[in-house]
């Protein structure tokens, strides 16, 4: 991994979130309405000067003109948003690109639902028009609108941009485990290459990407919408922007699902060391699952063995990296490691690990590549899209960095690796790349309690590799009214991943808006 707290959904995850069924109006959506578009008078939750409510008034007041998308059944559409929320009067604008499919009916229609598959850097419009718009269950779809916008910095809203394709091609294979002094200045330098880059070719919008704007934005949405208040879904990173938003408008909040939830209290370094201790769990959920398929390439034993057989694999491609099929990219240690975190956030590619596994070992890494190469979202042609750029970016200015240099990560090193013996130095370097950022971090660590707002549902999974169960307990007890829902079981997130329990629980919330008991368990 290169970016720092990546922390994402697979194209199969599903996550949900939305309303009170009392807050949503019953006009369609772009219709004004006066309780609904009015910029907030004050939301200082951030620790920021709140934004001038007379300067906003323009951006709420906006009409939305859907057009076609070119994807039968959506609708797209641009909104204006300050570039500054602090100084919304400056003239400068970023746009946010949006996109909804109306509901299907029969029935009432309940609002908007608007979904985020997480991130950060996740396109929202991509998530909603290849899955939560017509993946989610039909009896949703048929009474909420459902909405998604690319938050700003991502894809289609003033992208962030950075490394070339080729240059990222490179950037991805430095070593993430440093053996000598070459290899740390080496990794050193990837790290301020790439923040050079981003500040050069997207210095404009890179001081106004945190999830703070992004909260903002969403508010801004809301009213274009004509809700009075938020319908959302927020998986992983989208339970964080979810979060910030219920903190800064909790009178705006409605029904919210934060599933697969971050603990907005630890700082960067506690949390990527948290994340590193749960890509462990799930791999060692892994572990005992392949020591009992006939083709598990880290043979039988206990987990113990089959994780010293993985350690062995990587110690090989470090010294001697594999033909791929790419002749620029053979498979080394730092493109075979994203291939297996990759594998891991959904128990359902525990399979294709082991293929990819076994081929690698046999001396072609193509399969694993391409599991890399789906983690960093590039294409065949190789283009990269901006998911890593807008991350990174997203991540370095919401808090300080985990690591002060590379001194500190040696201090680190020990508790990374008894996180995670495979995956603990590789994670603790990652953490450096935050450090070389040119844009000072404008939040920091700190609880969202959403004091006054309607319940909200928390879910959390026992062995999710990328969000530790802990931090779905930890935001469930923050928020004043948080419930927490938790799923025994594999994977990153839990709606939409095949419990009947959990669906049925969030499927009642958001038609019925009866939040189950805190506590529940599934």
């Amino acid at each position: 991994m290169d970016t720092s707290r990546l922390l994402r959904t697979t194209g199969t995850v599903i996550a949900a979130a939305g309303l009170l069924l009392s807050g949503c109006t019953p006009g369609g959506p772009g219709e004004p309405v006066a309780a609904a578009s009015s910029p907030p008078e004050s939301a200082t939750a951030s620790g920021r000067p709140s934004p001038d409510a007379a300067a906003l008034r323009p951006y709420y007041e906006q009409k939305l003109t859907w057009r076609d998308c070119g994807v039968p059944g959506f609708q797209c559409s641009t909104m204006k948003a300050p570039l500054d929320y602090a100084n919304p009067g400056s003239g400068q604008d970023v746009d946010i690109a949006v996109s909804r499919r109306t509901a299907t009916g029969p029935g009432k229609r309940l609002g908007s639902l608007v979904v985020n598959p997480g991130g950060p850097g996740g396109s929202g419009i991509g998530y909603l028009q290849a899955y939560a718009g017509i993946g989610y269950p039909a009896a949703v779809r048929a009474q909420y609108d459902m909405v998604s916008f690319d938050p700003r910095g991502v894809e289609r809203s003033s992208p962030v941009e950075c490394l070339s394709g080729p240059a990222m091609d490179k950037y991805t294979q430095v070593d993430q485990t440093p053996d000598d002094p070459a290899e740390r200045a080496e990794l050193v330098a990837a790290f301020k290459e790439f923040a050079a880059a981003c500040q050069k070719n997207s210095g404009r919008v890179l001081p106004h990407v945190s999830t703070v704007d992004a909260a903002r934005d969403m508010d801004l949405l809301r009213a274009l919408l004509g809700d009075k208040k938020l319908n959302y879904v927020g998986a992983s990173y989208g339970t964080f922007l979810g979060a910030t938003y219920a903190d800064l408008f909790p009178d705006r909040v409605g029904r919210l699902v934060l599933d697969g939830a971050m603990d907005p209290t630890r700082p960067a370094l506690e949390l990527n060391r948290d994340q590193t201790e749960g890509f462990n769990t799930a791999f060692t959920a892994f572990a005992k699952d392949c020591a009992k398929q006939p083709d598990c390439p880290l043979g039988k034993g206990d987990p113990d063995a089959v994780e010293a057989r993985l350690k062995e694999f990587f110690r090989k491609v470090d010294a001697q990296p594999v033909p791929s099929g790419d002749p620029d990219r053979p498979l080394g240690e730092a493109l075979a490691t994203t291939g297996v975190i990759a594998a891991l956030y959904d128990e359902s590619a525990w399979p294709q690990l082991r293929e990819a596994l076994t081929s690698a070992m046999n001396g072609d890494g193509s399969s694993l590549l391409s599991l890399a190469d789906s983690y960093y979202e590039r294409e065949a042609d190789g283009k990269y899209a901006n998911l890593m750029f807008a991350n990174a970016a997203v991540n370095c200015i919401d808090q300080p960095a985990a690591f002060s240099g590379p001194e500190a990560v040696d201090t680190a090193l020990p508790s990374f690796e008894k996180a995670s013996p495979v995956f603990g130095a590789g994670l603790a370097w990652a953490a450096l790349n935050c450090t070389y950022w040119p844009v000072k971090a404008t939040g920091q660590a700190r609880a969202l309690t959403a004091k006054g707002a309607a319940p909200i549902v928390v879910v959390g999974t026992t062995r999710d590799p990328a969000t530790p169960y802990k931090w779905a307990k930890a935001l469930a007890g923050q928020l004043e009214s948080g419930t927490l829902l938790t799923y025994d079981g594999d994977g990153h997130t839990a709606y939409g991943r095949g419990s009947a329990c959990i669906d049925t629980a969030i499927n009642r919330y958001l038609l019925e808006g009866k939040a189950p008991q805190d506590g529940k368990k599934c």
